[in-house]
């Protein structure tokens, strides 16, 4: 049986067997209150108790083990007091506390764990997973899956499905001379803050459909990643399935008779047909000394997992010139911007404009969940807002109520929502010629584009996604 809230002197319990009339009786005696049972299956109550009491129960247990004495991770404090040991990150009920946490997250379709320090203790998946402030430096410890400040791919081993994490440690400032796979100093007032991303292979496959694309930008992309040579670029903030999109990529290329390598920061997920390398900065190995020494191992396309700097820019432009297809990402608000950001001032346009085929921003949108969807009239101020029309009459949108599938959020999954262009001759031109962005993204908008804003307006009234989604992810595009 499990508690699940009180509401009007009634307390009402979930259990498998609603109709033990003595039990309710009993509980109505102890609790001194009303009980209302409501059936479940036994199976998820088993688990919930678990969830919920069996965590705090490892919480409780290991900070009976821990020894009084002065909080260290507290930089407020201005001397050490005494010395005090630790305990190891492998102590069992700090494990059984962060496997909690693990499996909670999983279970909730988390797309990130963070585990933030503060005062008085630090939080874990969510706001009521709180451990004690002396946990945290063992509990973080074991999450990173090693002892030191990292950012690496981990898969724990308990795990049924092929999942993985990335994790991303804060360092202390001694560490400031590692390499860019490692995360830069990032001090925190009361410990070390971790980050961990989850991953789902499950979710690459060598359908773009799969990932919400219109019909026209599925065809678009389908010919951009098959042209013989060339550069395609897709840009986007951290978290915007850039990543998923090129694996989707290039697991539908992986043939037999194509060489494909990959340089990743780091390797996030591993599939069969692909030559995957990952960047170590620290002992001279980044994106651009990686690029060009595999030219000389002849693959036909190259991933490269992030363009930095010009210099890796560059390397990759060369790498197009010498016939290779080359896949990379970009940190820009839009595709046309891209085309700036890899512009050398010191060289003419012209190299660039010869080897560019196509870019593509993307973000993703939560869609609506299909079990409690409903309806809304959307507002004039509102249509205003995205540019919407008014006056054209009552417009309908979705949004979702809430349910037990998806948790109460009213969400289900993520869609992406894309612009997309081919670098025509005339795109070509203006590159060469060093037109601004603006100019090149209003000619990409008369070959077809459509912008992040309008594909995720036409998203909204598909159904697909809410009103409020659409805000959020682009707005910072009113195009």
């Amino acid at each position: 049986m499990l508690a699940l809230e009180e509401q009007g002197g009634v307390l009402r319990i979930a259990t498998s067997g609603p109709l033990d009339e003595w039990t309710r009786e009993s509980l109505e005696r102890v609790a001194g209150k009303r009980i209302e049972l409501v059936i479940s299956s036994k199976t998820d109550v088993e688990r919930l108790i678990t969830e919920f009491y069996g965590f705090r129960q490892s919480v409780q247990r290991a900070e009976q083990q821990i020894s009084t004495g002065i909080d260290l991770g507290n930089l407020e404090q201005f001397g050490r007091m005494k010395s005090e040991q630790e305990i190891e990150a492998s102590d069992e009920h700090v494990v059984h506390a962060v496997d909690y946490m693990f499996r909670y997250a999983f279970g909730q379709r988390a797309s990130d764990i963070h585990i933030e320090p503060k005062r008085d203790d630090f939080g874990g998946a969510l706001p009521h997973r709180r451990l004690p402030p002396r946990r945290e430096p063992p509990a973080a410890g074991r999450a990173q899956g090693r002892g030191q400040p990292h950012q690496d791919a981990v898969a724990p081993r308990y795990l049924r499905e092929a999942q993985a994490f990335r994790t991303a440690a804060s360092a202390p400032s001694s560490t400031a001379s590692r390499s860019r796979s490692a995360c830069r100093p990032w001090p925190v007032a009361f410990g070390e803050k971790v980050v961990m991303r989850i991953f789902d292979p499950a979710i690459v496959s060598d359908d773009l459909a799969t990932l919400g694309f219109f019909e026209r930008d599925k065809r678009l992309f389908d010919d951009l990643i098959q042209i013989p040579h060339g550069i395609f670029l897709v840009t986007g903030p951290t978290g915007s399935g850039k990543t998923t999109t090129l694996y989707t990529a290039l697991r539908k290329l992986a043939t037999e008779d194509v060489n494909i390598t990959t340089i990743e920061d780091p390797i996030e997920n591993v599939f069969e047909g692909l030559n995957q390398t990952a960047i170590h900065p620290h002992i001279g190995l980044g994106f651009a000394e990686i690029l060009r020494t595999i030219l000389r191992q002849d693959p036909d396309i190259i991933m490269v997992g992030e363009i930095r700097d010009l210099d890796t820019a560059r390397h990759a432009i060369q790498a197009a010139l010498t016939g290779h297809l080359v896949f990379s990402t970009l940190h820009t608000n839009d595709a046309a911007s891209a085309i700036t950001r890899l512009l050398d001032p010191r060289r003419a346009g012209f190299l660039l404009a010869s080897t560019l085929a196509g870019v593509m921003a993307q973000r993703l949108v939560k869609k609506v969940c299909p079990d409690c969807g409903a309806e809304r009239v959307l507002s004039a101020d509102e249509a205003t807002a995205i540019g919407l029309d008014p006056s054209q009459g009552e417009l309908l949108v979705h949004y979702g109520a809430g349910c037990a599938t998806c948790r109460r959020t009213g969400y289900l999954g993520r869609s992406a929502i894309v612009e997309l262009f081919k670098v025509t001759p005339t795109i070509r031109r203006m590159i060469h010629d060093g037109a601004g962005e603006g100019d090149i993204k209003e000619q990409a908008k008369k070959d077809g584009m459509l912008t992040l804003r309008e594909a995720a307006v036409r998203k909204m009234l598909l159904g697909e996604t809410t009103y409020e989604q659409v805000v959020e992810v682009t707005s910072e595009d009113m195009a």
